[in-house]
């Protein structure tokens, strides 16, 4: 019987969406109650700041699962689950290292630190590349070597962005036989000792499937370019790092997917992304606090995919919709690294990624699109928000390097365009640092009848993106520009 009274209200709503606009459909399906409900259980003191791993991030992956079950989204096509695994563990520093070129010496935390693996080699030679970049590594030969580079690639300053490219680097170097890698380190972004008091802590990685007794050693060295000269004191280099501590887990993306409407059209896909941990329990605030719930960080970006998954759900777009929650973002952007290395769906059909990730608001007249005007969307998302009574500004914090610091990126890289949608922020003040990653941020610290107007702009979007005759792409001239060329050939 509920399965009938189900059926007949689904085919109820498409008759009488049929001629609506997508305005009309965006606006018909976001409300405050369903936003109020979704926003106070994935940010509850019971889900305990849905940490990575946590209990509570078990529960809210459940949550979003029995969503996607009630609107009716499929799986992805060759999943046999919403569920997407994702290999992690918790990794514990060792407490001692070195590392000796020539006559010179240098020593862990006061020289350098370690991002990944643990090394015991004696007297290798070692190569110098600029960059150590995938297609300089190619033109080189660095089996049986230890690679010196700089961090980054020579164009991004921000060490958001170099931590990502790292681990490409990393697996560049393993895959040519390299018996480790280290990278220089200089930035003014990130002092010395905030990267040090970071690492030097217990870290949650990607489980690459490594023996850590045998797991090639990745290091950042606090050197500058204009500081290389230690090179030259020896033609071999010596490292030894002792084995991590390391306890195995598995976490989880969530996936779901709705077929395009279109029979052309519908063999691309839009990502309708956002991720849904947050930093867990730490240090108690003044009232004695101690959850991080994460209601803006991130679970408003949570409930902005929930609510195109049901919207689309009722009247599909004409593009294919992968809707993507991601995990471990807070350690380090590892669910979305996870998912662009195992897509279910070919990244070359995947033509958009529309992220939405926040740390806070203090605009309520705006929405702030991390990457506004870097795509050809951009008139679309203006239209969106204005549609609903807001306006549509790019990144005003450009010195946070907020583009290289959510899951948007991992997309980025691999050419395909994705922007971020968050709410409202004209600069990175104390509005904001106020809630990021703090305890206060609860569910009833937020404006829900400005987010009822967010939700709805960010689903128009999704609609207009969704069903636009052309696939939205990299403005001519922005650094992934060609990336993209080359991935849709």
């Amino acid at each position: 019987m509920r399965k009938i009274l189900s059926l007949t209200i689904l085919s109820a709503w498409s008759l009488v969406s049929i001629g609506q606009t997508d305005k009309e459909l965006a606006d018909k399906s976001v409300n405050q109650g369903i936003i109020k409900s979704h926003i106070g259980f994935l940010a509850s003191d019971e889900l305990k700041g849905r940490d990575t791993p946590s209990e509570g991030l078990k529960i809210a992956a459940k949550y979003i699962e029995s969503r996607f079950v009630e609107y009716g989204v499929q799986l992805a096509p060759g999943m046999d689950s919403y569920f997407q695994p994702v290999p992690m563990k918790k990794v514990s520093p060792p407490e001692s290292g070195t590392i000796k070129i020539g006559e010179t010496e240098l020593k862990l935390n006061d020289d350098f630190v370690i991002m990944d693996g643990s090394s015991s080699i004696s007297n290798q030679p070692f190569f110098y590349a600029e960059y150590a970049m995938p297609e300089e590594l190619n033109r080189a030969d660095v089996e049986g070597k230890v690679v010196f580079a700089l961090c980054g690639d020579g164009k991004s300053q921000s060490p958001q962005e170099w931590f990502t490219l790292a681990g490409e680097k990393r697996k560049k170097v393993k895959e040519l036989g390299g018996m480790a890698l280290v990278e220089l380190y200089n930035s003014p972004q990130i002092p010395w000792n905030f990267l040090v008091r970071y690492l030097n802590r217990e870290q949650v990685v990607i489980d690459e499937g490594d023996d850590n007794e045998q797991s090639m050693a990745h290091i950042w060295l606090n050197r500058s370019a204009d500081d290389v000269s230690f090179l030259e004191s020896g033609t071999s280099a010596s490292i030894d790092i002792p084995a991590s501590k390391s306890e195995k887990f598995t976490s989880q993306n969530i996936v779901g997917y709705l077929p395009g409407a279109d029979d052309k059209l519908k063999e691309e896909f839009v990502v309708y992304s956002a991720h849904y941990d947050h930093v867990g329990i730490g240090q108690a605030d003044a009232n004695g606090d101690s959850i991080y719930n994460g209601s803006r960080d991130n679970a408003v970006g949570t409930v902005t995919v929930l609510s195109a998954a049901q919207n689309l759900a009722l009247n599909p777009t004409k593009r294919s919709a992968l809707f993507v929650l991601f995990t471990g973002e807070e350690k380090g952007l590892l669910g979305s690294k996870a998912f662009v290395d195992n897509s279910p769906i070919d990244l070359s059909k995947i033509v958009y990624c529309f992220n939405s990730d926040n740390g806070g608001y203090n605009d309520t007249s705006k929405a702030t699109i991390i990457g506004l005007t870097r795509t050809t969307a951009e008139e679309m998302i203006i239209e969106a928000c204005k549609a609903f009574g807001l306006e549509a500004i790019e990144d005003p914090a450009p010195e946070q390097g907020l583009f290289d610091r959510s899951d948007n990126v991992r997309f980025a890289v691999k050419g395909i365009p994705a922007p971020t949608f968050s709410m409202g922020f004209t600069a990175f003040d104390d509005e904001i640092t106020k809630y990021y990653h703090q305890a206060g941020d609860n569910p009833n610290t937020l404006d829900y009848v400005y987010l009822e107007r967010f939700f709805k702009s960010y689903v128009y979007a999704c609609r207009l993106i969704g069903n636009s005759k052309k696939a939205p792409f990299w403005v001519k001239g922005d650094k992934y520009y060609d990336s993209g060329k080359e991935l849709y050939k």
